[in-house]
C-alpha cells in the first residue's frame, strides 16, 4: 500500500510546559532536586531550561521548562511525576504552548 503525503498537513507538534516546583523548605538542596526531577521525566519528556524565583523567607521556586510530545495529551504525567519527587511540596503548571 502506498503513502499520500499531503503537503502542509497537520501533524502532531510539541508542547513546552513551564512548571512551578516549590520545595519543601529552604534548606533542600535546588541543584539536587533539578538533578531528581531530571530523572523522574517519562519516556519522551525533556528539560530545556531551569529558571529560579525567590519566593519569600529564603524559599526558591524551581521552574523547569518541559518539552513533550503533543500526543502526550497534557501535562498530567508530568504532574505526577514530578509531586513524587522527595523534597517537592508542590507542582503546578505555569504557562504552556506549543512550539
Amino acid at each position: 500500500m502506498s503513502r499520500l503525503w499531503v503537503y502542509g498537513a497537520i501533524t502532531m507538534g510539541k508542547v513546552a510546559a513551564k512548571m512551578k516546583v516549590m520545595p519543601q523548605s529552604p534548606e533542600i538542596d535546588l541543584d539536587d532536586l533539578q538533578e531528581r526531577l531530571e530523572n523522574a521525566l517519562p519516556e519522551g519528556a525533556t528539560i530545556s531550561r531551569v529558571d529560579r524565583e525567590d519566593v519569600a523567607f529564603g524559599l526558591i521556586a524551581l521552574f523547569p521548562t518541559v518539552i513533550i510530545p503533543d500526543e502526550a495529551g497534557g501535562t498530567d504525567t508530568i504532574e505526577d511525576a514530578f509531586a513524587g519527587v522527595d523534597g517537592v511540596e508542590s507542582v503546578g503548571v505555569d504557562e504552556v504552548g506549543r512550539i
